[in-house]
């Protein structure tokens, strides 16, 4: 009947069209009708909620200390890595910066050294959580820095690429010393406090040159670049070369410190001249 009233249109293209939309409105009203005689029906394929304890987590781990991924999976009923560690995050977590990562633990359980380390079974754990992290803290807090054996002793595993990484991306300064790669902390003023700290570690025998190192990491900047051009004098010729090499400081550094002392041209109540030092930083405020 309906085809019969709408032929009058005459063109088949206008007419399939109207067939169309007649079918599509026919389906809506079905659909409606449907919905409102089997309304508990309407949400049967939104996905159900499956919940996973999290005590059976922390259970394991109370119980083994660490452990690794699969058999978190196992104990939690889900093979998916995301889930396991969603569940692990309020927990407070750590992975162990030996093994390549692959074991687990809870901040609760471990126990810390000084240091911030923890081993468990061979495997080691860290506040700073990677092995990078956990290099680059041992290194800048230490007296006298590290060199690389000295260091893996700490950490019990091969540090060496970590380091060198760590001194490529500039988070950390290294130098030779003694044909050996010494490292230090990247900023300035901690690194000549570590290197007059590692040489009186070399000088332990002799007192006075310990003392002396010693002294030099207890002054501010201008005090350790004129005490440097001091020893310099004292030393006459190459004294400028002995004495940079000796506290961590460039010989034009040193070279500065005997113009000073010197001519007389020594800042009493500063540091620094005015202007001195790093630029100061634009605070950005947004516009209001």
């Amino acid at each position: 009947m309906l085809q019969l009233e709408i032929a009058s249109f005459g063109s088949p293209i206008i007419i399939k069209r109207i067939l169309q939309l007649a079918s599509v409105v026919s389906l809506g009203w079905k659909c409606e009708y449907d919905a409102r005689q089997d309304w508990h029906r309407r949400y049967i394929h939104i996905m159900n909620t499956i919940r996973y304890p999290v005590e059976k987590l922390v259970s394991l781990l109370r119980d083994q200390k660490v452990a690794t991924m699969p058999q978190l999976k196992e104990a939690l009923g889900s093979s998916v890595t995301y889930t396991v560690l969603r569940k692990l995050s309020p927990l407070g977590y750590r992975s162990s910066y030996s093994h390549g990562g692959t074991y687990y633990t809870l901040d609760c359980l471990a126990h810390y050294d000084d240091l911030g380390l923890w081993s468990c079974r061979e495997v080691h754990f860290s506040r700073q959580g990677t092995l990078l992290n956990t290099a680059e803290a041992l290194v800048t807090q230490s007296a006298a820095g590290y060199l690389v054996p000295e260091l893996e002793t700490v950490v019990h595993v091969a540090a060496k690429d970590a380091l060198r990484q760590l001194a490529q991306t500039q988070r950390l300064f290294r130098r030779e010393w003694q044909g050996r790669y010494w490292y230090c902390a990247q900023d300035r003023a901690r690194r000549q406090e570590q290197w007059a700290a590692r040489q009186a570690q070399q000088e332990a025998g002799d007192d006075l040159q310990a003392a002396k190192a010693l002294f030099y990491s207890l002054l501010d900047e201008q005090q350790r670049r004129l005490y440097a051009g001091l020893e310099s004098l004292q030393c006459g010729y190459g004294g400028q070369q002995r004495a940079a090499q000796r506290f961590g400081l460039d010989v034009d550094t040193v070279a500065r410190g005997e113009r000073e002392l010197l001519r007389g041209q020594v800042l009493r109540e500063r540091v620094r001249r005015p202007g001195g030092g790093r630029p100061a930083t634009e605070k950005k405020r947004q516009k209001s």
